[in-house]
């Protein structure tokens, strides 16, 4: 079984524990991820760059935790949707590859229809 298999399953069983599946439309799971990559981003806010070093261990331990429940959440969509998220991450990148090829886009932080073709 795959990590993301196993990270599915414990998900799903701590779910199934507390009879949520009821609440946790794609819907409804999509605004709490959203919510969490709010939290997730609220760590960063004031900081210069959000670097390891600008955390501490403290702030590194909370948004260790604000990521574990963004991908939780993620997890949780793509198994209400049926979406294998390797193969989806694996299509998405073959998508990525055609919109910025390395040779053009290397070092060039900008959108894929800023820069020049």
């Amino acid at each position: 079984m795959s990590e993301l298999h196993q990270l599915r399953a414990l998900v799903r069983e701590f779910v199934d524990e507390r009879d949520w599946d009821q609440f946790h439309t794609p819907k409804n799971l999509a605004s709490a991820l959203t919510v969490e990559a709010a939290e997730l981003l609220e760590h960063f806010q004031w900081l210069q760059h959000g670097r390891l070093e600008e955390l501490g261990q403290e702030k590194l331990a909370e948004v260790k935790h604000e990521m574990a429940d963004v991908l939780v959440y993620l997890v949780r969509i793509a198994d209400k949707l049926d979406v294998d998220l390797f193969a989806a991450v694996q299509e998405k990148m073959v998508l990525n590859r055609e919109k910025y090829p390395a040779e053009q886009v290397r070092g060039d932080a900008r959108k894929y229809y800023e820069y020049k073709k």
